[in-house]
This record gives structure tokens, sequence and C-alpha cells, in this order.
């Protein structure tokens, strides 16, 4: 088994993500003197839900690409999964906050959330193919 340092590289690169989406939620939360929950204010909400949407799917995700890497899977897949990843958890929240029912909403929501479950489903079937 081998250091997977491709998948340990995006791993930071998320992790930078993580905190600044985990400083708008505390940020926002100053702000509004909120200290606990939403307090009923929307945009509160949406911030608390695309940081915890990142910390749900995250560490699943690196997880099994990590096994891929650690494996000897292929560079090219392993950094496929990793860029869409990474490109995924950086268009949810811009998505988030986009007027709703609008191109960019569907575009960077959806395509946040399109591209985190394809690294998922595609790096646990590539396991499951290696091992059977």
């Amino acid at each position: 088994m081998i250091f997977p340092a491709t998948t340990a590289l995006y791993a930071a690169l998320l992790a930078l993500v993580y905190l600044g989406l985990s400083g708008w939620v505390m940020g926002s939360r100053v702000s509004d003197n909120v200290l606990l929950g939403d307090g009923g204010d929307a945009s509160l909400l949406k911030r608390v839900r695309t940081h915890a949407n990142f910390s749900e799917y995250v560490p699943l995700a690196l997880i099994l690409v990590a096994l891929l890497e650690a494996g000897g899977s292929g560079h090219g897949l392993v950094q496929g999964l990793l860029l869409a990843l990474l490109v995924g958890r950086i268009l949810h929240p811009i998505g988030m906050f986009a007027a709703p029912n609008t191109p960019r909403q569907f575009a960077c929501r959806g395509g946040g959330i399109l591209l985190t479950m394809a690294t998922i489903a595609i790096a646990a079937i590539a396991l499951l193919l290696r091992t059977a």
C-alpha cells in the first residue's frame, strides 16, 4: 500500500475550503448575534446547511478516493475524482445563494451536488471492482 499523496493534497485544499465555510457561518452568527441554530434567519440557515453538507459528504469521498489511491489505482482516476470533488464543493455554496430557479442556481448547486455524488459513486464502484 502506498501513501495517498494526491488525496492528501486535495484533503488539505478541502480543509481550507471547510475553514472558509466555518468562518462564513461564524461571521454571520456574530453579526446577527445568533449563538445557536439559525435564529430564523434564512441566510444563516443556508450557510449552516452549506457547511453541514460539506462535512457530511467530503469525509466519505476522501476516504474512498484515498483507498483507491493507496491500492494503486491510476493517477488519472484519482486526480479526476478529487478535482471533481473540489470543484463540486466550491460550486455548491455559490448555488445556495443564487436566486431561486435560475440557471446559476441549477448549474452551481445542482452541479456541485452531482459532482460530489458522482465522485462517491465512481470511487465506490471502482473499489468494488478492485475487490471483486
